[in-house]
Formats: C-alpha cells, structure tokens, sequence
C-alpha cells in the first residue's frame, strides 16, 4: 500500500512538472506565443523598412542631381510640377487620385 502511494506521488509530482514546463513552453516569456508576436513585429519591421528604403533612394537621386553646377532641368520641372503646380504649355494632366488641384478647384468655384 505504501509502496502504490509513493509510485502515485512520484506520478503526481511529474505530471504537474511536466505541465508547468509545458505551460512555460507556450505562454512564458519566450515561448510560442511570444515567438510568433516577434515574427509579426519582425514582418512589419521589414515593410517599413523598405518603404524608408525607398524614400531615402529618391532622396539620394535629389541629391545626387543638386550639384553646385546648374540643377538639373528634370529636377526643376519636378518641382515646379509637384510643389509649384506649374507645367509646360501643352501638357496633359492626369490625376489618378481622383482630386482636383487647389489651383483649378478655386478657378472652377468662381
């Protein structure tokens, strides 16, 4: 009977080791879980990172074309178009987003 009780223990007590481990594997600090929210972090991290990737390779190409000789006329008709609103006589525009220019929408209210 004694014997039976201390094998009964002996089960008992590795059981609940065996459960606290498995417990740990999937909800501790670094078990399943948070391994999976790390891969998602790390998923995001990678998007953003070639969004900055790529901002910063326009902005290389502005700078490589602002040198200390005359600026570039690409450069220039780029920024007369995208900050100034200006373009050449006889060009097209075509708006993809769907707006309408603060320019023209002023002229189109009078």
């Amino acid at each position: 009977m004694r014997r039976s009780r201390q094998h009964f223990l002996v089960l008992l007590s590795c059981l609940a080791l065996s459960a606290y481990f498995i417990h740990h594997t999937i909800t501790g600090k670094h078990g399943l879980e948070a391994r999976s929210r790390l891969i998602e972090r790390s998923k995001a991290l990678e998007q953003e990172i070639a969004g900055l990737e790529a901002v910063r390779a326009i902005l290389h190409r502005d700078v490589l074309l602002l040198r200390p000789d005359p600026p570039h006329p690409d450069l220039v008709e780029e920024i007369a178009t995208g900050v100034l609103g200006m373009v050449r006589p006889g060009d097209r525009i075509v708006l993809l987003d769907g707006s309408v220019p603060e320019k023209k929408a002023a002229e189109a209210t009078r």
